[in-house]
């Protein structure tokens, strides 16, 4: 007997509009948090917004600039894509500092803007401006959506693009009437586009020969950046490290893909980093670089830099490999990847001298240097005290969210840092404002975490309009303010190299306890060695947002120093 086949069933798909296409689109991609700020241009996507606040929780930020380093410090913290919203004109002009902050530091983000409508393009119409020529530089990608079909596509590459290999941020521009339009909808996520290859294949014999310099090697050294981070590769590094006994340092945005009490971290790198990785990187025969990208901070003088060593380059982005410091062993891929292939075919080593070179130059810094500023018995408050003791009282595991100038050195020199991604800062752009919006995403991003944004007195004053969404929100940051009333790397300059002619960087500053309060942030001021203990505890134990201001020595430098374009072997001591 002949049985005939079922129809299958019709699928159908809703036909909706393209404003509920976007939301539709980020809950696909697994979106759960959207930091943004409305206007007319964007308003039909808030319209839609309205009936998924069950799945997409908004947070209402003060301005736009605030909505990018948010989505940066949840993206950071998280692991995840962050999200903006924000209007046309002037709201998407507002994006471009936190924009290219995140394609400087490879943060994963996806900014959605609003535009005029198609036929109003190219008129200068209201609020009309070409956010597409303006952020072209400093995104990954950007697109124009001008019909409501091509919505899901464009929403799909940009999710694939800003995660996939080395991570950036994308924006999607798109008009008011590809808002309202209705189409039918289907999503279907990226995971392929011609032409873009982010993950490379890994060349096996790059990879010997550099396990053959390794092996080979008296004096190798590990240079930790970013990629390690971002590539989840912080448990093949120290695997590697342990294996062949190499010391590691790491850039500012790599610190914390390597615990600070691991007995082969030798310290930070760069202008204010450690003594002992910068003057040893000069005597290292075998420098291997992971995911980094030799910033002019990490090198100083390229000519004078690393004279002695064979260079391994490993590094997803082909565009970084030979551009600054030029690579003996290039290894194009992924950095876990490459690591895992390299541990393989390392041979165990001791070494154990060339270890002992960096526990010398140690001692040497802290004798010259940290001992006085960790440890001060008299005289006003020390920055690196403040943070020693924020250290010692969240354990090393806090969010640790920093804005730019010394407070941002001090911080990233002495924070004994424990766990992966703990470290959020603005590393390439060096962003004043960044840190009171960042640590708002990265508290959203990982609630169970405690988040610490560390500012300098000035860099507060750039974003502090933020504590406005602190209190709406409930976002229960900690926030500590190190006032010294002085731009003060600015002024640590202009004392070295400009005679002390300090030109416009003394701050008159306002009282930062009550406009806390103003905000219904509750906050103490400390002024004196003996109060400081008690009111990081009372922060800590505050159950929400809390703000302490500490002022600290107006005058107090940070050292070691490498001065602008000498040799890294060049760091002063004071």
């Amino acid at each position: 007997m002949k049985t005939e086949k079922a129809d299958k069933p019709l699928t159908v798909k809703p036909v909706i509009t393209g404003s509920e296409a976007v939301i539709r689109s980020l809950i696909a991609e697994g979106v759960d948090t959207i930091f943004g700020y409305p206007g007319g241009a964007i308003m039909p996507i808030y319209d839609a917004l309205y009936d998924f606040q069950d799945q997409v929780h908004h947070i209402l930020v003060r301005h736009e600039q605030g909505a990018t380093h948010a989505a940066q410090g949840y993206a950071r913290s998280s692991g995840k894509v962050g999200v903006a919203f924000a209007t046309s004109g002037p709201g998407a002009t507002n994006l471009v500092t936190g924009l290219a902050d995140a394609y400087m530091d490879s943060t994963p983000m996806v900014c959605i803007t609003g535009q005029v409508a198609a036929a109003l393009l190219g008129t200068d119409a209201f609020q009309e401006t070409d956010v597409i020529g303006i952020t072209m530089p400093i995104t990954k990608w950007n697109i124009q959506v001008t019909r409501p079909e091509e919505i899901p596509g464009a929403m799909a590459k940009a999710f694939y693009i800003a995660r996939s290999g080395r991570p950036g941020p994308v924006l999607v521009d798109i008009t008011k009437n590809a808002q309202f339009g209705e189409f039918e909808y289907e999503y279907k996520k990226c995971d392929y586009i011609r032409s873009y290859s982010p993950v490379p294949v890994l060349n096996e014999d790059a990879v010997l020969d550099a396990a053959t310099l390794i092996n080979n090697a008296k004096k190798p050294f590990i240079l930790c950046g970013h990629g390690v981070l971002l590539a989840g590769a912080e448990k093949e590094l120290a695997a590697l490290a342990e294996k062949a006994q190499i010391p590691v340092a790491s850039t500012l945005l790599g610190l914390s893909a390597v615990p600070v009490e691991h007995p082969l971290y030798v310290g930070m790198l760069g202008m204010h980093g450690n003594y002992g990785p910068n003057v040893l990187t000069g005597e290292c025969d075998v420098l291997i670089a992971v995911g980094m990208r030799f910033d002019d901070r990490v090198t100083g003088d390229v000519s004078c830099y690393a004279t002695k060593a064979k260079v391994i380059h490993i590094e997803i982005d082909a565009a970084e490999i030979n551009k600054i410091i030029k690579a003996d062993v290039a290894i194009h891929a992924d950095a876990k990847t490459a690591l895992q292939s390299l541990l393989q075919k390392v041979q165990p080593a001791a070494h154990t001298e060339w270890i002992a070179e960096f526990r010398d130059a140690d001692k040497k810094e802290y004798d010259k240097v940290q001992h006085a500023e960790l440890f001060p018995q008299e005289g006003e408050l020390k920055m690196a005290e403040v943070i020693r003791r924020i250290s010692e009282k969240t354990n090393g595991e806090a969010v640790l969210v920093t804005d730019v100038g010394q407070h941002q050195m001090v911080a990233s020199r002495y924070y004994r840092f424990k766990n992966p991604n703990t470290n959020i800062t603005s590393g390439g752009m060096g962003t004043m404002g960044f840190a009171l919006p960042a640590a708002m995403g990265a508290k959203m991003g990982t609630p169970e975490k405690e988040v610490v944004a560390i500012i300098g007195d000035g860099c507060f004053q750039m974003t502090l309009q933020e504590l406005g969404t602190i209190y709406q929100s409930q976002i229960g940051v900690k926030i500590v303010i190190l006032n010294n009333n002085f731009l003060g790397m600015v002024r640590q300059w202009q004392q070295l190299f400009f005679d002390k002619r300090y030109s416009s960087t003394e701050m008159v500053n306002p009282d930062f306890v009550q406009i806390a309060k103003g905000f219904f942030i509750p906050g103490k001021k400390v002024t004196t060695r003996d109060d400081i203990s008690a009111a990081i505890d009372e922060m800590l134990a505050h159950q929400g947002a809390y703000l302490l201001e500490v002022v600290v020595e107006k005058e107090d430098n940070v050292f070691p120093m490498v001065p602008a374009g000498a040799p890294v072997s060049a760091i002063r001591l004071e």
